[in-house]
């Protein structure tokens, strides 16, 4: 969007990219940021989806600052070490007077002068006095974009259609495929060779499970085939290791309970003690 229109709520912190969409959000000094391409997702759509869901997630889980505490935050022309307290200065470079200046709201700004040709020496002492009184009428959050509060309010929920896992590399197709399908390739070792199709898949820690299917002997439709339905198999072979993997092992039991585990076994199960 053109600079100072904020983008529709649908589109907060999201921006489009030739590959998919990325998030950036900045709360307190640490940005949030993380990529969405369409290519691990399978389209745009489901790109846009998941960065939104991710958007939402962090805009409920890290709010931005109260409005209080960014309005004491020191900038870096203040010269009185109270944020919102500045002076007036005369010809001359003499200090006229001492001003207290909060914004509450857009039609709403306080704002109080102390001169010191009236108050005296007291001047600066009762601008910063006013100033905490400005602060304390300010409450809230500070208020970043619109839509900032829909979502942290759910009132604005995305579509709720199915969600797509994001693909692993292995299961990107990439341009130079010449399949259209991740992890099967054609391979023609010379010019004279009939070729081969060949399905590969990567593990890690396991290193790369390859199976190839020869043209000559298959016919290269039926090779391309056999290539595509070994790719499926393998990555379901890929998937269901790696669930195996996260499933916990069941522990043995310790050295101190085996007497009585096998006390227990030779009195029928009873559980009391000899």
């Amino acid at each position: 969007m053109p600079r100072g229109i904020p983008n529709p709520a649908a589109m907060y912190g999201i921006a489009p990219r030739p590959w998919g969409f990325e998030v950036s959000l900045v709360r307190n000094g640490t940005r949030y940021y993380r990529q969405f391409g369409k290519a691990s997702y399978g389209g745009l759509e489901q790109a846009l989806l998941q960065a939104q869901d991710w958007r939402d997630e962090v805009v409920r889980s890290v709010p931005p600052v109260a409005r209080r505490t960014r309005a004491e935050k020191l900038r870096a022309n203040n010269t009185t070490g109270v944020s919102g307290v500045f002076c007036q200065v005369a010809s001359g470079g003499r200090v006229r007077a001492w001003v207290a200046k909060t914004y509450i709201g857009q039609d709403e700004i306080l704002r109080t002068d102390f001169p010191v040709d009236a108050v005296g020496s007291g001047a600066l002492a009762l601008a910063i006095e006013e100033r905490e009184k400005q602060l304390a009428r300010m409450s809230g959050l500070a208020r970043l974009h619109p839509a900032e509060e829909a979502i942290r309010q759910g009132l604005t929920v995305q579509p709720q259609g199915p969600r797509v896992t994001k693909r692993s590399k292995s299961e990107i197709t990439r341009i130079t495929n010449s399949s259209g399908v991740s992890g099967v390739q054609f391979k023609m070792p010379n010019a004279g060779h009939p070729g081969y199709w060949l399905a590969t898949t990567f593990t890690a820690g396991k290193g790369s499970v390859c199976k190839a299917f020869s043209v000559k002997e298959h016919g290269h439709d039926m090779a391309k085939s056999l290539a595509i339905a070994e790719r499926a198999r393998q990555l379901e072979q890929k998937f269901k290791d790696a669930q195996e993997r996260q499933q916990p092992q069941p522990q043995a039991p310790s050295q101190a309970l085996l007497p009585e585990l096998s006390f227990q076994h030779r009195a029928g199960g009873q559980t009391a003690r000899p």
